[in-house]
């Protein structure tokens, strides 16, 4: 399975980034909605094992993803399984009440309008998604695969990821989760 190897930041100008990034003539898809439930397996804390597990919705489509532990410190690269799955509302929910008799405990749900830039960076393909996250604000998550697990391909693709970042003028990358940040700030919100 592919190796996602990803970075995060807060964005605090969208436009001066989406400038930067005009010169590398990304194709961009249309604006969506992602709603994201998020599982928490029955026998093992995900949040400790830096797992996730969750079903996400986009329009009619809904897919099932597990992201394995991070491999190293400075990237989020790790395994990422994704699957689709039967579409509609309906076939998400009934989805959701399998899980749950399975015994796996929804965490919570994360909810982004989500913009994704397909682009060429030193000859290799990668993604940004501009997310507008309820609850905390706007993000910037850069991606490429390795197509295996080779940690030369890793190191390579980290290594660009890293100079594009820079190139962008994306400094402070944040390697929480959305969920995670969520869970943080409600911590701090509650009596």
């Amino acid at each position: 399975m592919p190796i996602e190897v990803e970075m995060k930041f807060a964005v605090p100008n969208a436009g001066e980034l989406l400038r930067r990034l005009s010169s590398l003539r990304p194709k961009a898809d249309n604006s969506q909605i992602e709603i994201d439930i998020y599982y928490n397996h029955p026998s093992r804390d995900f949040s400790l094992t830096d797992e996730a597990f969750r079903i996400r919705r986009i329009g009619e489509e809904n897919q099932i993803t597990y992201k394995g532990p991070l491999l190293e410190l400075q990237t989020k690269t790790r395994e990422e399984f994704e699957a689709g799955l039967l579409p509609g509302e309906l076939n998400f929910h009934v989805l959701s009440e399998i899980l749950g008799r399975l015994g796996f405990i929804p965490v919570r749900e994360v909810q982004k309008e989500r913009v994704k830039y397909h682009f060429q960076w030193e000859e290799r393909p990668f993604e940004m998604c501009l997310d507008n996250v309820a609850g905390l604000g706007q993000y910037v998550e850069l991606e490429t695969l390795v197509p295996d697990d080779s940690p030369s391909l890793q190191n390579l693709s980290r290594e660009s990821l890293l100079r594009l970042a820079e190139w962008l003028g994306l400094s402070v990358s944040e390697r929480r989760s959305y969920l995670r940040l969520l869970l943080e700030k409600q911590t701090l919100v509650s009596p």
